[in-house]
């Protein structure tokens, strides 16, 4: 028996380590997964003023801060019991949508296609590895074309989501209530430039470079599989027959059955994390103080089950509990429905864009003879000019799964007219993805994904990467501050080496 140590894994957001044994086949039979960085989000918003959190939750992460800014400002909105008009929901989700599509891209394109393909003999893409690649030169050398294409895709994403975002990424006009922006009709139209170029693109090159690496990989069909427990919170709002309902809808697929979710049956326990206890935490628990010298513990990070079950989250979660994709649930199935993701929220940012009023040129309507009526027009934030106390859960996804925010605040002892965050919690998708043990035993999805895979090479676990990629783990959601390496008993170690190489 052996363990194969990967420190720091490269091509994804955040810091993370995974560790596995092996045995004398090479069969993977232990996996750990191991956030580097302690989060400290929610001691930071503490006596913080609720509607901060719409902001400071956004840079938590770079790659995904709309889903933070939409899940805090929903939090606030359910403590209240306010729901935002129409046209703000709309914006919101051309916002949003237009985030999920750029990450999409940038996931298969610039974190996991090097797994796949070969990039060109030149910096920074050279590398002395060359282990099961099965392209040749010059399918390779077609296929990375659209990697570089991609680039320039996914800034035509960002300047979608700017017009109406103010700028990407942390954007400016999310707020409780609604959004701060009124867009203008060359706006709208600008948007729609933007987005035919990115709908062609995901259409197109997107749609078939998956297809072309799943047909030469097909055998990663039947590896990376996990316990196959998905779990959604729903996202997107929309209108249809009168009725509102979510593009995505919220739901879970346990033990091979469709069910819903109730989050007061979500818990996070931390017997293998730096936190002090061995607790199962419920969502609107205190923060926890961290140990980093606690006996047994391997990651910052939590291990967030549902009913004491690892679940899935992420594009894959969403498309098979919506019906959209359910051939079967493995490294490649991953990829396969994020890409049919990303065509399907394009098809519908091309409906939402159609139904978003401009801001009329002449709002009296002089010249029309007609009344301008502003609540058919003006998305902008709801008056919380005086919050005194509430407690609210925002829930969404987040291009990697489902997201949660908690907030608890209450009027400041220190100023009568003043509100403070007294409990902010948030629950990540990598913390359902990339968890240690539970309190139970139970591995989290990604480490359980990893048992089973048999290493080629024991100096280059390409195997293991692309395992690790297909669930698109961001740890710097999970985490934040950087603690010393822990040393382990090992035969050998294989280290990453520079970033811009297979690893």
């Amino acid at each position: 028996m052996a363990t194969i140590k990967l420190d720091p894994v490269t091509r994804l957001e955040g810091h993370m380590k995974i560790e596995v044994e092996i045995d004398e086949n090479k069969k993977v039979i232990e996996a750990r997964s191991t956030g580097n960085m302690f989060r400290g989000f929610e001691a930071m918003l503490k006596n913080r003023d609720p509607r901060d959190a719409v902001h400071i939750t956004q840079r938590i992460c770079g790659l995904c801060p709309v889903s933070h800014g939409m899940a805090a400002a929903k939090a606030i909105e359910a403590s209240k019991g306010f729901i935002p008009s129409s046209q703000a929901t709309l914006l919101r989700n051309l916002i949003q949508g237009g985030n999920f599509v750029s990450d999409h891209i940038l996931h298969f394109y610039h974190l996991s296609l090097l797994d796949y393909v070969k990039g060109p003999e030149k910096s920074p893409w050279q590398t002395s590895f060359n282990t099961d690649m099965r392209f040749s030169k010059a399918e390779s050398s077609k296929i990375f074309d659209n990697y570089v294409k991609a680039l320039d895709i996914r800034r035509k994403a960002h300047q979608m989501v700017a017009l109406f975002a103010g700028r990407i990424p942390h954007v400016r006009s999310i707020m409780p209530g609604g959004v701060t922006k009124i867009p203008t009709a060359d706006e709208i139209s600008k948007y729609k430039s933007f987005l035919s170029e990115v709908k062609s693109f995901v259409d197109n090159e997107y749609y078939e470079d998956v297809q072309k690496v799943a047909s030469v990989y097909k055998d990663y069909f039947d590896i990376g599989k996990g316990y196959g427990n998905l779990i959604a919170f729903g996202a997107f709002e929309v209108e249809s027959d009168g009725a509102s309902k979510n593009l995505f809808r919220s739901g879970r697929y346990t033990d091979g059955q469709l069910l819903s979710v109730d989050f007061g049956k979500i818990s996070e326990s931390t017997q293998y994390s730096w936190y002090e206890g061995d607790n199962s935490l419920k969502i609107n628990a205190e923060f926890t103080n961290p140990d980093i010298n606690k006996s047994g513990a391997y990651s910052w990070v939590k291990a967030t089950r549902y009913l004491d079950t690892p679940h899935e989250a992420g594009p894959i979660a969403r498309m098979w509990i919506n019906g959209d994709y359910r051939e079967g649930i493995s490294v490649m199935d991953r990829h396969v429905a994020k890409m049919l993701e990303a065509k399907k929220i394009a098809n519908a940012l091309s409906i939402w864009i159609d139904n978003v009023n401009s801001y009329p040129a002449n709002p009296d309507g002089a010249t029309t003879g007609s009344v301008y009526r502003k609540e058919l027009y003006d998305p902008k934030m709801h008056s919380f000019s005086y919050i005194t106390s509430g407690e609210g859960l925002g829930t969404t996804e987040a291009p990697r799964g489902a997201l949660l925010h908690y907030i608890k605040y209450g009027i400041d002892p220190n100023k009568a007219t003043q509100s403070i965050i007294n409990n902010y919690q948030v629950i990540t998708p990598t913390c359902w993805n990339a968890s240690p043990m539970d309190n139970n035993g139970q591995r989290g999805p990604l480490e359980e994904a990893l048992i089973g895979v048999e290493i080629q090479d024991v100096n280059n676990p390409i195997e293991l990467m692309r395992i690790v990629h297909s669930f698109d783990p961001c740890t710097a959601c999970a985490v934040h501050i950087m603690t010393p390496d822990k040393s382990v008993n090992k035969e050998f170690i294989v280290s990453t080496p520079n970033p811009s190489g297979i690893f």
